[in-house]
């Protein structure tokens, strides 16, 4: 996972090549966009905004329809292979896809990258709710400290790296129910780490509620989280404080067993 967070200084960076990844996110953010408007986002003259459309259409990341230049597939195989690559999901897939078949609720694997949350894999359960969930989940980094998951992976992380992260990205409020402040998130953490997973009691959505359990990989590096979601009507007494995060602990730990047993193969 991404650890950026740690430097002090920045590195040089190039503008050009800053500037063409500002018009990849702002093509994905608006769903499409004409060169006039892309020359308005970007506060650049029309020729500049046109030779970096340009250049990303002749080079296949950019497909023009009509005046209109939008993100191409191409950026779904890239997606994929990152994704495939990914030990949560080459060994947590299929053990994620049988809980939820378990549960009915939602699942995911969240890995953390840039001090943000990353879905490499949501699974929707039959009796899951909310068709925007998945656009939500899976589209836009998240922030941790409201997830089940991110707690999770929070509270494996060294504390200058979530004093870190904390710093960069703050303690934003979803609900009501949102922690807001360090001592109540450390507090909570201390909770994560006593017990092996993570609760979240309606932080991120009204009516949502999750928990969430770390994978750790063989270096003892948190690799990320799995964790199971669904409403508060359902998620509540036994099966909320006792039955779930049972299954979802040790559904976390079959996944880090498999990844050790291959990294293990591999040493051999």
């Amino acid at each position: 996972m991404g650890n950026d967070t740690n430097q002090t200084s920045k590195p040089r960076t190039l503008q050009t090549a800053e500037r063409t990844l500002k018009v990849i996110e702002t093509l994905k953010e608006s769903n499409g966009m004409t060169v006039t408007e892309m020359a308005n986002e970007l506060d650049c003259s029309m020729g500049g905004a046109y030779n970096h459309l340009a250049t990303l259409r002749e080079k296949d990341f950019v497909v023009q329809v009509d005046n209109v230049y939008k993100l191409s597939p191409r950026f779904v195989l890239m997606g994929e292979h990152v994704r495939q690559d990914n030990l949560m999901y080459q060994f947590g897939k299929d053990e994620l896809e049988e809980i939820v078949e378990e549960t009915g609720e939602y699942g995911q694997l969240i890995t953390e990258e840039h001090g943000l949350g990353i879905v490499i894999y949501l699974h929707r359960g039959e009796k899951a709710v909310g068709s925007d969930y998945r656009s939500h989940m899976e589209k836009k980094p998240l922030y941790l400290h409201h997830l089940a998951a991110g707690k999770a992976i929070l509270a494996e992380l060294p504390e200058d790296r979530v004093e870190a992260i904390l710093d960069k990205h703050e303690l934003i409020q979803r609900t009501s129910d949102t922690i807001t402040d360090r001592e109540s998130l450390y507090s909570e953490l201390e909770s994560v780490r006593e017990q092996g997973y993570a609760y979240n009691d309606e932080e991120e959505v009204d009516g949502l509620r999750a928990i969430g359990a770390p994978i750790v990989g063989p270096d003892d590096d948190v690799l990320g989280a799995l964790s199971i979601s669904g409403p508060k009507s359902r998620m509540q007494g036994d099966r909320f404080e006792t039955k779930l995060p049972k299954m979802v602990k040790n559904t976390a730990d079959v996944i880090e067993i498999n990844i050790q047993m291959e990294h293990s193969t591999k040493d051999l």
